[in-house]
């Protein structure tokens, strides 16, 4: 089964520890990453997506995909 996710957060290095938790538990980055300005916090947020293929199950939208 293919997995999908999409990490975004504040353009700090707390996305880059989220970003690189997710590699290390067998994620793979899916594209490029994004930046765009939230006016209404006045930030840079990012986002990127990241993709992982697991064995077995079927999907289910209960799933939480950060566990898998």
């Amino acid at each position: 089964m293919q997995l999908y996710r999409l990490l975004t957060g504040p353009d700090d290095s707390s996305f880059c520890h989220k970003v690189t938790k997710a590699l290390n538990s067998g994620w793979r980055l899916y594209g490029s990453p994004s930046l765009a300005f939230d006016a209404e916090s006045g930030a840079m947020r990012c986002s990127q997506a990241v993709i992982k293929t697991v064995e077995g199950g079927e999907y289910d939208p209960a799933m939480k995909l950060g566990e898998q």
